[in-house]
């Protein structure tokens, strides 16, 4: 019995990764997943160049999809959702602390979990409100509420922009998800589309996919259903429309 859950609705939606850069590739993947590398980076085109020398990989991603996604729209609060967020940056700041190297400024500024958005906003000149945030394996779905009580609260639309990217080698053992290189974006509105429902569950966590890319599957694939684990709550997402 579900006795939690969230609708909404998607009025526009991006993807990007890797070798799937348009909807016909995603479609493709999410039919017949494989494992995705890092590799090319996105251009980031709409971004001065000034700004997108600023953003990591990891960054780089999430803007092309906020990007994509919003298509000049302003005054628009986003969610960001990282589980990881640029770890590789922080740990070479943190390898140039430990020999003694001085810290880049910039660099420690672009390590922080809400630096991509903040960097999106200034590049924008869009003083909307933006939320970053993790919350482990169900760092999507936290993101989906969060970003639908935005929406309660009287916000016409809601930007998420999900990503994620491999660890650093120095975090292989404690790498429990094998995160792939990936970034989504959904403009949310109020609606019936879509369901997220949770209930309590004792279950290991879903291992399949990492969250982002299992959630990036089930929209592209236009599966009616899909079904997640934490270790703490079992997540039902679903599709109405």
């Amino acid at each position: 019995m579900r006795n939690h859950g969230v609708r909404f609705s998607i009025a526009k939606h991006a993807q990007w990764a890797p070798g799937l850069s348009t909807p016909e590739a995603w479609t493709q993947w999410a039919a017949a997943p494989y494992p995705i590398e890092v590799g090319e980076e996105p251009g980031v085109k709409a971004m001065p160049a000034m700004l997108r020398r600023r953003a990591g990989f990891l960054g780089k991603m999430a803007l092309e999809v906020a990007y994509q996604c919003l298509d000049g729209q302003a005054d628009i609060p986003t969610v960001f959702c990282s589980r990881h967020g640029d770890v590789a940056r922080a740990v070479e700041l943190l390898t140039d602390l430990a020999q003694g190297e001085p810290l880049s400024p910039t660099a420690f500024g672009m390590a922080v979990h809400n630096a991509i958005p903040g960097l999106f906003t200034i590049a924008r000149n869009d003083r909307a409100n933006h939320i970053a945030l993790a919350s482990g394996t169900a760092t999507v779905e936290h993101g989906v509420i969060e970003a639908c009580c935005l929406l309660a609260d009287g916000a016409e639309q809601v930007l998420l922009v999900v990503c994620d990217a491999p660890l650093p080698p120095l975090f292989a053992a404690f790498d429990d998800s094998h995160e792939q290189p990936h970034a989504w974006a959904w403009l949310m509105t109020a609606g019936d589309g879509y369901a997220l429902d949770w209930t309590a569950s004792s279950a290991a966590p879903s291992a399949a996919q990492p969250g982002g890319l299992a959630l990036a599957a089930f929209h592209a694939s236009g599966a009616a259903s899909l079904e997640r684990d934490d270790g703490r709550l079992h997540w039902t997402w679903s599709r109405h429309a």
